[in-house]
């Protein structure tokens, strides 16, 4: 029997999901050539590496899990939790240049009957959840998260920057951003396009391709970065860009990032989900947390706002 470890940390999943849905989306896969003339593009002797990089992301945490009182001698679930957004500029050195932190309480609590909870530690703000779900509550945390991310890029991007999203694109006003998706759970091209993907060399990018989908649409390509042998997708990246710009600019930067990235690449003695999570990235997430503050004294202030209103 054949088979390969996947040197991605299983602790964050799998970097290829073995069960990974197909797309719903409408894929056009002849944007940069037709779907039989795809192959492993190499990076272009004419595409340069900018002079600087800004890499934009975000963390999330959850400090405590709450009943929120609703009166009459009924209760709901709540969380509280802390989140950050930050970036960080390589141009010969890498700076963090912007952090910004957020915390709340969410709840599917009625607008007006969730208050903000003041500690000691700082004041975590009301958000209403759609309900009581863990997953609908953390997913309320992720969007304020990603709203900070936005506005973190919207505050530090610059002119000839590549600015570079961990994460796929959710907004599509950002025109000069790159999003950078490191594990793969949705299937976007046909079985003999995968293949493609599978014979990517480190460095070596596929064609450019469209997902038509909602909210907004956008172009993809996947990219090896370079790292340890493993499976077929073992170093693949996906990249994204808003469908906005025109194909000529979505192509120059494609070649740009191809040669851009790989020099980011993290090694496994280093951090357990190389090559995909880059060093800045990783460095900054590892600042992020440290700016969130201590877990237990952020879980002891609020047992005692909640003690002294009992």
């Amino acid at each position: 029997m054949k088979f390969a470890v996947d040197p991605w940390d299983p602790a964050y999943g799998a970097s290829l999901e073995g069960e990974a849905r197909q797309s719903e989306a409408k894929v056009i896969v002849d944007v940069e050539v037709g779907a039989d003339a795809w192959a492993p593009i190499a990076p272009s002797s004419s595409a340069f590496a900018p002079d600087s990089i800004v890499f934009v992301d975000g963390v999330r945490r959850l400090d405590a899990r709450a009943w929120i009182d609703l009166g009459d001698d009924l209760a709901t679930a709540g969380i509280f939790a802390s989140y950050a957004a930050g970036a960080v500029r390589c141009d010969g050195q890498a700076r963090v240049v912007d952090i910004q932190v957020g915390r709340g309480v969410f709840a599917p609590v009625p607008a007006g009957k969730l208050a903000d909870v003041p500690t000691v530690h700082g004041l975590y703000t009301a958000h209403q959840t759609t309900d009581a779900t863990p997953a609908s509550m953390m997913y309320a945390v992720h969007q304020r998260m990603s709203e900070c991310e936005v506005r973190i890029a919207e505050l530090v991007r610059g002119t000839g920057e590549l600015l570079v999203l961990d994460g796929p694109l959710r907004h599509p006003h950002l025109l000069e951003a790159v999003g950078l998706v490191k594990s793969h759970d949705v299937h976007y091209l046909p079985p003999e396009l995968d293949r493609v993907v599978a014979r990517l060399a480190p460095g070596e990018r596929t064609p450019v391709f469209r997902v038509d989908a909602q909210p907004f649409s956008r172009y993809s390509w996947y990219l090896r970065l370079p790292g340890p042998a493993g499976g077929p997708w073992a170093g693949i990246a996906r990249c994204e860009a808003t469908g906005a710009l025109p194909v000529a600019e979505v192509r120059a930067r494609a070649a740009t990032v191809a040669v851009t990235l790989p020099r980011f690449a993290s090694e496994p003695h280093k951090d357990t989900r190389a090559p995909q999570n880059l060093y800045p990235i990783a460095g900054l997430e590892r600042e992020l947390r440290r700016r969130l503050g201590d877990a237990g004294l952020l879980y002891r202030a609020l047992r005692a706002v909640s003690v002294s209103a009992a």
